[in-house]
């Protein structure tokens, strides 16, 4: 965690702003497997301060995936509480967590341009993830959500 981001004590637990890029090719979400696994994740990450949330992932997507992509629509606000593992700010604390999800096009013929990146020192792996598999993911509603918007279910 860097100086500005947008993690932030408050009283004895912290607040958290992310973003997430949903990412989709063939019914495929691609995703981030951090060291240890479980559950996947969006590509993405916490805002810096003075960034709004759009200019965020376009730098988180170019950090992780070192490609520039366009952002679409804010699919999804999630909010969230859990407790917190990641020292300094976070470990043994309540976090409030507060997700920003965006669509990211695509471009039809895109390859993975790397399959791994340093993410705080240790390497995060990008997978592709089935939407119909049971395969656990953060935010636990995406591949729901993502399956209803394309069968055209979505509200």
């Amino acid at each position: 965690m860097e100086a500005n981001d947008m993690t932030v004590r408050c009283g004895e637990g912290v607040i958290n702003i992310r973003v997430g890029a949903i990412l989709e090719q063939d019914g495929k979400l691609l995703m981030v497997r951090a060291p240890g696994g479980e559950p996947l994740y969006t590509v993405g990450g916490r805002l810096k301060f003075g960034e709004t949330a759009e200019q965020a992932i376009l730098r988180e997507v170019r950090e992780e995936l070192g490609t520039e992509l366009s952002v679409g629509r804010l699919l999804f606000v999630h909010e969230l509480y859990f407790s917190g593992s990641v020292p300094p700010v976070k470990a043994g604390r309540e976090v409030y967590e507060i997700g920003f999800y965006f669509e990211m096009k695509l471009p039809e013929d895109f390859v993975l341009p790397r399959e791994e990146f340093c993410d705080g020192g240790a390497f995060a792996k990008l997978v592709w993830t089935d939407l119909a598999d049971g395969e656990p993911c953060y935010p636990i509603f995406l591949k729901e959500e993502m399956r209803k918007r394309r069968s055209g279910k979505e509200p």
